[in-house]
């Protein structure tokens, strides 16, 4: 789950696939080994993705990776004020209203890429975002939306099928499948490696993933929304901070929610501020490698414990899957499909959505 997981929440944050995967490696380790809940799973997750997006746009990775060290900033200092306990007292209600806004807002966020779209600059507001696409939906793509449906059907049949392997893994699988089988025929669809490329170090240039390690880098010295290095300011950290306080208490709160949910299902106790310190450290951490936004998320960690999770190692173990998927399977995964991880992340809305809860609350 981790792996197409990671990739789908960075695409969908604006930056390459690749830096997905090393959050899940990096915060996914440092959260399990220093948190304060034993079977969270820290990686991306799709609330970031309303926050983290239009951060990218203006100012690009090195933007968004400054605005999460700045977060991990701010979550420590909620650690040592000991804050942690307060964020349970945030009504159901809020959660619901909140989490279904966003669920809204990424599933909006995938119709271009659904439905095979010519549509690379959205409009900045959410309003605009529905105007464009609306315009451009006469223009549907038969393979994209072929691929997309095909991955969405899989998603949702799979689990009635009572198998240990969750769904991820097959729908991304037979999308792969299907789109060297639509491309064979002359119907071509967009995928990872079609889109994304990297540098080798002898300049050329290479499709999909890069199957290296994440390396150091002061994140004011990499590329902004221009192509330039963005320069380090007061101006610039002022114009972050914003954004970087709605990533703490975003990250705070669904960290916490998270160990809260694991609880109920384990028997076990959770500390509250040992995991915001956790997640403070490792927003701190992660973006020096390139890693994005990380939190505790609530299905990874779900499906950890239900796999027969025990301790914190288990999410070290996790880390170190993604990190074997990064250097062993690069090549393969720049043949998933674009249409394929949308339909991924439409099945993430709908169901970070809650909306049973919703309307249960409604008709209380």
């Amino acid at each position: 789950i981790a792996i197409p997981l990671a990739m789908a929440l960075a695409i969908a944050s604006g930056v390459p696939p690749q830096y997905g995967l090393y959050t899940a490696i990096i915060a996914g380790a440092i959260v399990a080994l220093a948190g304060g809940s034993r079977y969270s799973i820290s990686g991306p997750t799709a609330a970031f993705v309303v926050i983290l997006q239009p951060l990218t746009m203006k100012y690009g990775l090195a933007g968004l990776l400054l605005a999460s060290i700045m977060a991990g900033v701010i979550l420590i200092g909620m650690a040592y004020a000991r804050l942690g306990r307060f964020i349970e007292y945030i009504p159901e209600s809020v959660t619901l209203g909140f989490t279904g806004g966003i669920a809204i807002v990424i599933a909006v966020l995938q119709v271009p890429d659904f439905a095979g779209l010519a549509l690379h600059d959205l409009p900045e507001h959410f309003i605009g975002k529905i105007i464009a696409i609306a315009a451009h939906l006469p223009e549907v793509d038969l393979a994209s939306a072929l691929t997309a449906g095909f991955t969405l059907a899989i998603m949702l049949v799979w689990p009635r099928l009572r198998t240990p392997v969750p769904p991820h893994l097959p729908a991304l699988v037979l999308a792969c499948l299907l789109g060297v089988f639509l491309a064979a025929i002359g119907m071509e669809v967009d995928t990872i490696g079609s889109r994304f490329h990297y540098l080798l170090d002898d300049g050329t240039d290479a499709a999909g993933i890069p199957p290296f390690l994440p390396v150091f880098e002061w994140p004011w010295d990499r590329v902004g929304a221009d192509g330039q290095p963005l320069a380090l300011s007061f101006a610039l950290v002022s114009d972050l901070l914003p954004a970087a306080f709605a990533i703490a208490m975003l990250g705070a709160i669904e960290s916490l929610l998270c160990a809260v949910v694991l609880d109920g299902m384990s028997g076990k106790r959770h500390s509250a501020n040992s995991e915001l310190l956790a997640q403070g450290v490792a927003n701190i951490i992660t973006p020096l490698f390139g890693g994005i936004t990380a939190t505790a998320a609530i299905a990874r960690s779900a499906t950890n414990l239900k796999a027969g999770a025990r301790s914190p190692v288990s999410g070290v173990v996790h880390a170190l899957v993604v990190l074997l998927g990064l250097l062993l399977l690069a090549g393969a995964l720049a043949y998933v499909p674009m249409p394929a991880m949308a339909a991924l992340l439409m099945v993430v809305a709908w169901n970070m959505s809650e909306a049973h809860k919703s309307l249960k609350l409604i008709k209380k």
